[in-house]
């Protein structure tokens, strides 16, 4: 059987940097930190009262009050930058075979601030009065199924769930759908809005997050010895995966290719990275192995790259391993150092990183680092992009995307070529 060609023909992100796709990557660009003070709940007593968040969000600029009562914050996110990717991507959906059109929209975590809100809500002296939309709101499959609803795809329809791996994981799902013939088009990518009590309490209870409270634009910092913890972000993003022959018989706009993507596990620990990286190492080499490509082949990392002390550490072991010498030929950068680490959303925005930095030719940076500021386990021969983006005409860029229960996923775009 030959394998369909899959190409991306539109993309929408809201984010911490911007409530479009062009302000966000307008922010990331210009190396612009979207972190501040937590505006959401009252975090005075937690050990972070920062995070990266969406700003001036209204999601009454896409749907009526009725229905965005139905929706968990996440769902809104998502409808939001599905809503923008389908506009970007120009399909005429009166035109279009709605069976051969899916969604698969991933979320790490779901509807927390639902669930927060319902059980906190629980008076055992009243009994039991729970919102009929308490469940359809919370769980994280409703995203995709909201998108579904709001346009009448009929295709495949599903959410992944790996923890901060799950919209990679939805990418894969989505780009072998298409190719193996399942779908013409699929709207994929990730969702999550977990800047509540029990998210950040949670993180805060593994001494996952940073704690730089004096400075937060400054928390995130990949890559450098004083880094201390994530910085939690919230947003959505959205791919239009598309089967080529029906983009180009639309006469669609291509913003690149889908070539690969791999997918293995640490079996390691909970929460941490393998310390040698050995997930690491096989998701990559699996990602290009599926897009027949060496290493040599790519030349963008846009790297997992919490700003944690072992997983930093453990992924530039991983490159050196699996580029050789290409490692040192290689732009490589965290984007989460300016939009925070958005968990199930994270690798569907750093998706679209990887798109137009092939497309545009420009890579964005890895902001915060200071002079001075070194690891003696990290190697800095490597170029990670420090603190300004740099233009360079790359043919290939890499996705990673690492998840808590050792989950490892990594996809790969190229330029488009007829």
């Amino acid at each position: 059987m030959e394998l369909k060609r899959v190409v991306v023909t539109g993309l929408g992100a809201i984010s911490p940097l911007g409530n479009t796709l062009p302000e966000t990557w307008e922010g990331l660009i210009n190396g612009k930190s979207g972190a501040g003070p937590v505006t959401q709940f009252d975090a005075s007593k937690f050990k972070t009262q920062f995070a990266c968040e969406v700003k001036g969000f209204d999601p009454l600029q896409i749907m009526d009050r009725k229905e965005a009562r139905k929706c968990d914050r996440y769902t809104l996110l998502a409808i939001t930058a599905a809503s923008e990717a389908v506009t970007d991507s120009a399909l005429d959906i009166e035109k279009e075979n709605l069976d051969r059109i899916g969604v698969i929209f991933a979320a790490g975590i779901g509807g927390i601030k639902t669930f927060e809100e319902e059980v906190r809500g629980y008076d055992p002296e009243r009994g039991p009065r729970f919102n009929p939309f308490f469940i359809p709101k919370m769980i994280s499959n409703i995203a995709a199924g909201q998108i579904s609803i709001k346009y009448g795809f009929r295709g495949p329809n599903f959410a992944t769930v790996s923890a901060c791996a799950s919209s990679t994981n939805a990418i894969s799902d989505a780009f072998n759908y298409i190719r193996l013939g399942k779908a013409n088009v699929i709207v994929t990518g990730g969702a999550e809005a977990a800047i509540t009590i029990a998210g950040v309490g949670g993180f805060n209870a593994i001494n996952a997050m940073s704690t730089r409270n004096d400075d937060p634009e400054r928390a995130s910092r990949p890559f450098s010895a004083s880094r201390d913890g994530f910085v939690m972000g919230e947003g959505a993003a959205c791919l239009i995966l598309e089967e080529l022959e029906h983009a180009l018989a639309r006469g669609a706009k291509i913003y690149g290719e889908i070539v690969g993507t791999g997918l293995s596990a640490d079996a390691y620990h909970l929460t941490a990275s393998h310390p040698e990286g050995l997930g690491a190492k096989l998701v990559m080499k699996n990602a290009l192995e599926d897009a027949g490509m060496k290493p040599e082949d790519i030349g963008y990392i846009n790297v997992h790259g919490t700003s944690t002390v072992v997983g930093d550490i453990s992924e530039v072991k991983a490159i050196k391993e699996v580029f050789g010498e290409q490692a040192y030929n290689l732009n490589i950068s965290s984007t989460k150092s300016m939009t925070g680490h958005l968990l199930g959303a994270a690798g569907a925005i750093e998706a679209i990183v990887c798109t137009l930095a092939v497309k545009e030719g420009i890579i964005p940076p890895t902001i915060n680092h200071e002079e001075g500021d070194d690891d003696p386990e990290i190697d800095y021969s490597l170029n990670f992009t420090f603190n300004k983006a740099q233009k360079k005409d790359i043919n290939a860029a890499l996705s990673n995307t690492f998840g808590f229960g050792g989950h490892n996923a990594s996809m790969i775009v190229k330029k488009y070529v007829k």
